[in-house]
């Protein structure tokens, strides 16, 4: 007959070597990695999850999920198998604190680099507004609108619960900055509906000493002061003045920096007559804007133009070296791809996601009901 009394010097394995074996064979867990876990006990504010550690860790509430959670079970079921992220080291119960937002965030902005990768146009609702913009939900991460990027005529206030569509101005998770343009996706849309030699009827919004601001329908195009005539010109201002309604003829559109290039020069039947005679001009723009598409059609074919075209070379598009670097600033709709404007402090750019965990979600933190895992994995 066995002998069931063995000792443990006869056995030759204690206990002590058994708690050994299972330190040797248990998996570490560090704050950041993300592991699967099965929901073992869902309570009012948090829930248990068992991820093969000594003791279920702890998933709170405020955790679940990158939108606003009321009830763990709008996110999470009993038994439910799926990843965690592991957000703090063990407490002195051996407990880890886990989190499903930080992985929805880190989805979040890889989405979001996509979509500026690809210069997508996005839409969301306004959910707020402060001093300096608008704020706004891209893929559950909160983003800004700075206010020279608003393109409407409603106070920012009344934006609240409206949809726009947007585009990316800066995409920044190191910095934690989401900051999105209203403007440019109108001049996007409107940009698509131009053409290169088409004549335009538009209003004179701004006069500069390089050029005046053309408002035509809704965006802004520069007539640069070397576009206005053949003859020689000392000041826009010699020519027009603000709200004087003109026919202008694109010259180029430039959509990734939302730049339109208008003339008026190209329209001229006589070199000087936007000066001596401006609505024999106007009168005869569509007649002088075909012969305009003409000539560049034969120079992308690379054969002569029209002898009755005038002579000259079709103008590239205003280089930026001709334009004062004012004129980023004052080209209401044509956006540069620069910083948040000076008048936009950093206080009112709110962060994508708030970094840290609140501190209630350190008081609901708690030891596991029992020490060890869940019955499944007991004896």
């Amino acid at each position: 007959m066995v002998n069931q009394k063995l000792t443990a010097t006869e056995i030759g394995f204690t206990h002590d070597d058994f708690a050994a074996l299972l330190d040797k064979y248990d998996y570490h867990f560090s704050p950041g990695d993300v592991v699967p876990g099965t929901v073992f006990s869902i309570e009012p504010r948090g829930a248990l999850i068992d991820i093969g550690a000594k003791t279920a860790a702890y998933i709170p509430i405020q955790e679940m999920s990158i939108n606003r959670v009321d009830t763990p079970e709008e996110v999470l079921q009993s038994n439910e198998t799926r990843e965690f992220f592991i957000l703090t080291d063990e407490n002195e119960d051996g407990q880890l604190t886990l989190s499903i937002r930080r992985i929805e965030y880190m989805r979040a902005w890889e989405r979001v680099r996509q979509l500026q990768a690809e210069d997508a146009t996005v839409r969301s609702g306004v959910f707020a507004t402060n001093r300096g913009g608008a704020l706004v939900r891209i893929e559950g991460l909160r983003g800004f609108i700075p206010g020279s990027h608003i393109s409407t005529r409603k106070p920012k206030e009344e934006l609240v619960g409206e949809d726009l569509p947007l585009k990316f101005l800066e995409v920044d998770e190191e910095r934690n900055r989401l900051v999105l343009s209203h403007r440019r996706a109108l001049v996007e849309r409107k940009m698509n509906r131009l053409e290169v030699g088409e004549v335009v009827i538009g209003t004179v919004r701004g006069i500069k000493p390089y050029g005046a601001f053309i408002d035509i329908g809704g965006v802004s195009g520069l007539l640069h002061i070397s576009e206005i005539s053949h003859e020689h010109i000392d000041t826009p201002h010699s020519v027009f003045n603000v709200n004087d309604e003109v026919k202008v003829m694109i010259i180029d559109l430039d959509a990734e920096r939302g730049r339109i290039s208008l003339s008026t020069k190209q329209l001229e039947p006589e070199p000087g007559d936007m000066i001596k005679n401006r609505q024999l001009v106007y009168d005869q723009a569509e007649e002088m804007a075909v012969k305009y598409r003409e000539q560049l059609l034969a120079k992308q074919q690379g054969v002569a133009a029209p002898a009755e075209v005038i002579d000259e070379e079709i103008p590239a598009a205003v280089e930026d070296d001709d334009i004062p670097a004012a004129m980023e600033e004052d080209i209401p709709a044509a956006v540069e791809d620069d910083d948040i404007p000076a008048a936009v402090e950093d206080d009112d750019i709110p962060a994508a996601m708030e970094e840290d965990i609140p501190e209630v979600v350190e008081q609901d933190v708690r030891a596991a009901v029992e020490e060890e895992i869940p019955v499944a994995v007991k004896e």
